[in-house]
């Protein structure tokens, strides 16, 4: 294990209005995090990792969803979704039991019915992958965890710092051709990212000053996603 996962963060072009929607989809409370950007962070959360840093960026959503929340409902219908300002994209059809909803700047998730023995909220983090296992174990040798593989889909479970049941990698046929709208952030062992790059990440960018101390990598498949150093202990 070299990182340990972070945090959720969401471009947006307005985080006021997006950090409100998803303050509602996750019963939690909207943060003022400065340069106009939010958080949410859920009144439920089991840690830090279950906020979301709902960040402001110039350019609009386009393209697929590749990054997305799976949510427990905490019934059998996601009304209560729709009436919080979640826009119906399909319903259950065939063996999908799910339903597919977005948010208001279009970015999709999924909502799920209540299960026994469950709680309502996220439990699992989706990502789209032109082939799954490898980026499952991948991600299990930078956080740690244990590998699923089933057909067309591999997840990681325990992971370090991850805060929901799975991470999931799902297979697709297209490949990823603009930035996720949706990433995530790792708290690194080390305080440089050459454990990182070394294992297969590909640097985009070095911290610009001190009020932006991470680096930006890519995963093998290219999804971004921030790296942290240490912080010193007082």
């Amino acid at each position: 294990m070299i990182a340990r996962f972070k945090d959720l963060c969401l471009d947006a072009t307005d985080p006021l209005a997006l950090g409100a929607f998803w303050a509602r989809m996750l019963d939690g409370d909207v943060a003022d995090a400065g340069d106009d950007d939010t958080r949410v962070d859920p009144r439920s959360a089991r840690s830090n990792a279950e906020s979301i840093w709902v960040n402001k960026v110039p350019e609009p959503r386009v393209g697929k969803t590749r990054v997305h929340l799976d949510l427990r409902l905490a019934g059998a219908q996601p009304a209560a979704l729709l009436a919080d300002g979640a826009r119906l994209v399909r319903e259950p059809a065939g063996d999908a039991t799910w339903w597919v909803l977005d948010d208001p700047e279009g970015n999709e998730f999924c909502a799920f019915p209540a299960r026994e023995g469950t709680r309502p909220g996220p439990f699992e983090l989706v990502v789209d992958s032109a082939d799954p296992a490898a980026q499952a174990t991948w991600w299990a040798g930078v956080v740690g965890g244990t590998v699923e593989h089933e057909s067309s889909t591999s997840s990681v479970a325990g992971a370090s710092g991850f805060p929901w049941d799975y991470w999931v990698f799902v297979g697709v046929p297209e490949p990823k051709t603009v930035k996720n709208r949706l990433h995530w952030d790792v708290d690194m062992v080390d305080p440089e990212p050459m454990a990182l790059i070394a294992a297969g990440a590909t640097l985009l960018s070095e911290p610009l000053d001190e009020a932006h101390w991470w680096w930006v990598l890519a995963d093998p498949e290219g999804n971004e996603f921030c790296a942290f150093a240490p912080r010193p202990t007082q």
